[in-house]
């Protein structure tokens, strides 16, 4: 799409000025920073000793396939787990107000399977601006012809099972971000609206570092491991499969739920809404009071407050969360949230079966 897009000045309210002086009032009157504090170091030791402890078991070669398994599942979990809490932040410049320290938290994004280089681009970029644009926001193309979750999308036949087949696809995610995504994007013409030049080390540092990622997650378990070359494929495509579903689903139900638009821009280019009444009305949080959502998903059950201030390091987002939600009601503002996951669920459940189904049906 080639309009260049921007945000109506028209519509826009003095919100999003608002809900940043309350929040910055907040910090300063506790007298803390919005980068990480003791708990999110804590966070990130306890997250990083899993990711690592759990490849050095697997990789000593003491246990046997049936144990290694398992272990591969859990693997694949704590890589999101060390996406979501770590690298998400670091990237964004909010783990710490010293650029340093980000950019070496930011570098674990490469044993992941993804390039740091290039989320910053389609992510912070991107996403972050045109949330849920159709034909913009390239995180909602999730697969495209097969996945609809848009009205703006054509309708085909396969759609009608969407609700199905989705939740096993987004578990491809996390392989097709180490083998096609990265190098697809990086050498796209345009992501969105952000031409891809790129200077001449982030050809090399692609390469590299997904270079690093084989050796390290596929020919070293292949050469030390006692294991047959199937068995290391079941456990490759597990643990893939683990990352994938993890992160697929987390940041679905952050955006495709009942209650969440998907706006388009007149015939100018022109949405018709400032960029914070946009961000309010295309995210969404789930199972905002649960402990354990706050420990493991870094903050992205709380995209609201996510998308507002993404300089916020997330292990405070439960406080402001409570400003940013009041000064939506004051402004008449919708806060949309699902009260667990399981609801979020659900709601994307509903939402597959609206725009894959029930709308191939209609047309019918």
């Amino acid at each position: 799409m080639n309009t260049r897009l921007k945000f109506s000045r028209v519509n826009k309210t003095s919100f999003l000025a608002t809900v940043r002086t309350r929040v910055d009032q907040h910090f300063s009157g506790i007298g803390n920073t919005p980068n990480a504090n003791s708990a999110m170091w804590a966070k990130t030791i306890f997250f990083l000793t899993g990711f690592l402890g759990l490849y050095g078991l697997i990789i000593s070669n003491i246990f046997s396939p049936w144990v290694m398994l398992p272990m591969a599942i859990l693997l694949g979990m704590f890589s999101a787990f060390v996406g979501f809490n770590i690298c998400h932040d670091a990237i964004h410049g909010s783990f710490s107000s010293n650029k340093t320290v980000n950019k070496i938290f930011s570098y674990l994004f490469n044993f992941l399977g993804a390039s740091p280089y290039v989320w910053n681009i389609t992510h912070n970029g991107v996403h972050h601006t045109y949330t849920n644009i159709p034909g913009h926001d390239e995180d909602i193309d999730v697969a495209p012809g097969l996945i609809r979750i848009s009205e703006e999308e054509p309708v085909n036949r396969i759609q009608r099972y969407q609700h199905w087949y989705a939740f096993p696809l987004y578990g491809l995610a996390s392989i097709s971000w180490a083998f096609r995504k990265d190098y697809k994007k990086f050498f796209q013409a345009k992501v969105g609206q952000i031409a891809m030049q790129h200077p001449k080390k982030e050809y090399f540092n692609l390469f590299f570092s997904k270079a690093l990622y084989y050796f390290f997650l596929i020919v070293l378990p292949l050469l030390v491991l006692n294991i047959t070359w199937w068995q290391f494929v079941i456990g490759f495509i597990a643990l893939h499969m683990a990352q994938g579903v993890t992160m697929g689903l987390v940041f679905q139900l952050a955006h495709v739920v009942e209650g969440t638009h998907f706006p388009v821009p007149d015939e100018t280019g022109t949405m018709e809404e400032a960029w914070a009444e946009h961000q309010m009305r295309t995210t969404a949080n789930f199972s905002s009071n649960c402990p354990l959502a706050a420990f493991f998903l870094g903050g992205l059950n709380r995209q609201i407050e996510h998308h507002l201030f993404p300089k916020v390091c997330h292990i405070h987002y439960g406080r402001i969360g409570k400003i940013v939600k009041q000064t939506a009601e004051e402004f008449n503002i919708p806060y949309i949230e699902n009260r667990t996951f399981f609801s979020a669920l659900k709601s994307h459940y509903r939402m597959l079966k609206r725009f894959g189904r029930d709308a191939e049906v209609a047309r019918t």
